[in-house]
């Protein structure tokens, strides 16, 4: 099964490589659980290997889509736009039936051939505005059927009620009829946690991992699960992180310097720097020099 690169450092081993090519992956949490910054990564991922990119917004435009991806240390994401290379389809405030049984379709047969990386954010207004289960089950379906035809696909999800019950009405369908379903939630004591629900022929971790969101890099999965791993918070962190990069090329510890620019020690809880490092340097094919 060819793998298509998630962008989320620490995921890929997760998921045997990453997300199957040409597959729809829902990300389900509440608000705030980190949806908007996950699918951001995904894109942003792509665009930097020349990959096209595609944003189906059901709600936001895109100055909030650009202000939110700038909020987390995006901020070179208007060049893209600009550029063409990432495009938006705002949906919202149109009839969904119409955009999805004809406006999306004809969007598809244009862009025949290609292989981007495509993103819904978030699926729930399509639930929210169509009362009838069979139309509602029709609609997600056939826009995850074409979407497919064009790319790899990761959509997120409103979780409602009690929070890490999957078994809403809002949640199930689209649950469902995706290839891989990622749960982000809070538990507590422990914080952020990252669950992978199913994922359609491919070996996934069935535990649940603890992750950060840092401004720069994003989300970082811890690859131990919750079970196993440790709770530290690193004393000079700077410091340890510049030892780190020492090994590494100078066009290299830049880039890497630039993205956790921002980051602070209490961002860090159970992740050791080095493992920070580690991650940043698989997902961007950076090698030591020494």
């Amino acid at each position: 099964m060819e793998k298509v690169k998630t962008g989320i450092f620490g995921l890929n081993p997760l998921l045997d490589g990453g997300f199957n090519k040409n597959s729809v992956t829902v990300v389900v949490g509440a608000p705030g659980a980190g949806k908007t910054t996950f699918v951001n990564q995904f894109l942003r991922k792509g665009l930097e290997e020349g990959q096209e990119a595609i944003y189906i917004s059901l709600e936001e435009n895109r100055e909030q889509i650009v202000a939110e991806c700038k909020e987390m240390g995006w901020v070179d994401v208007d060049e893209y736009f600009e550029l063409g290379l990432l495009v938006l389809l705002e949906a919202g405030g149109i009839e969904f039936s119409k955009f999805i049984k004809e406006d999306f379709p004809s969007f598809v047969n244009e862009w025949k051939g290609s292989e981007a990386r495509i993103v819904i954010d978030p699926l729930t207004p399509i639930i929210w505005a169509e009362d009838n289960k069979y139309e509602q089950r029709s609609l997600i379906s056939s826009l995850f059927k074409e979407a497919k035809k064009i790319g790899t696909v990761v959509a997120t999800l409103e979780e409602h009620g009690v929070q890490g019950y999957m078994g809403g009405e809002e949640v199930i369908t689209p649950m469902y009829l995706a290839d891989c379903v990622i749960h982000l939630k809070m538990v507590e004591p422990f914080g952020r946690m990252l669950s992978i629900r199913k994922c359609r022929s491919s070996w996934h971790s069935e535990e649940e991992h603890p992750f950060k969101i840092i401004r720069g890099p994003g989300l970082i999965v811890h690859r131990k699960p919750i079970s196993k791993a440790i709770k530290t918070i690193p004393q000079d962190l700077k410091a340890r992180i510049e030892g780190i990069l020492s090994t590494v090329s100078e066009k290299d510890r830049k880039h890497i310097e630039s993205m956790l620019a921002h980051i602070a020690e209490e961002d860090m809880g159970e992740i050791e720097p080095k493992e920070l490092v580690d991650y940043l340097m698989e997902e961007y094919g950076m090698k030591n020099i020494k």
